[in-house]
C-alpha cells in the first residue's frame, strides 16, 4: 500500500497548486488589510486575524503572474512555517487531495527559474499538473535560515 500525503489545493492564473495540509492553519475570504510602506512588492499588507497580525503575500506577484482583475478579490490561505503565520493570497481555494508519494516528481525543467525555485515538485493528476509549493521559500524564511547558517559558519572560522 502506497503512503499518501494530503494537500490543500488552490488555483492561481489557471494553474493548480498544492500545499501540505499540515502547514495550513485556515482558509478564508478576502479581508481588508493595512499596507506596509517600503515593503517588498509581493507583501500586500497586514491582516488582523483574531488579534494576531499576519503578513499577506500576493502569490500572483511572487510568481510573476498578471494581477488579479479588479472585480475579483483573492482568497486567503494561512500557512504556518515554524511559529510564523503568513497569509497567501490566491485566486480560488480547491479541494483537499490525498496523493500517493510514488506519484511525486521533480519540478519540470521548462518552468522559469524564479518559479522553479519556489516549486518542490509536481503530481500528474488525471487532467492537469499540481505544482507543490515550497512554503519556506515562498514566505521568505528559507533564505534567511541559510544566511544565518552561513554567518554562524563564518563566525566559527574567524573565532
Amino acid at each position: 500500500m502506497a503512503v499518501e500525503k494530503q494537500f490543500c489545493t488552490f488555483t492561481l492564473n489557471d494553474y493548480l497548486f498544492g500545499i501540505e495540509v499540515l502547514t495550513v492553519q485556515e482558509v478564508f475570504r478576502y479581508q481588508e488589510m493595512t499596507s506596509v510602506p517600503l515593503a517588498s512588492p509581493e507583501v500586500r499588507g497586514l491582516i488582523n486575524l483574531r488579534g494576531q497580525i499576519i503578513t499577506a503575500i500576493d502569490l500572483r506577484r511572487r510568481l510573476n503572474f498578471e494581477p488579479l482583475p479588479n472585480h475579483r478579490q483573492p482568497m486567503n490561505v494561512v500557512v504556518r512555517n515554524g511559529n510564523e503565520a503568513t497569509s497567501l493570497l490566491v485566486d480560488e481555494i480547491g479541494d483537499v487531495l490525498n496523493l500517493p508519494l510514488d506519484a511525486y516528481e521533480p519540478p519540470p525543467e521548462n518552468l522559469d527559474e524564479n518559479t522553479r525555485d519556489l516549486i518542490e515538485g509536481v503530481y500528474k493528476l488525471k487532467d492537469k499538473l499540481m505544482l507543490v509549493l515550497d512554503i519556506g521559500k515562498v514566505v521568505g524564511t528559507e533564505p534567511e535560515r541559510e544566511r544565518t547558517q552561513e554567518t554562524s559558519v563564518v563566525a566559527r572560522e574567524d573565532g
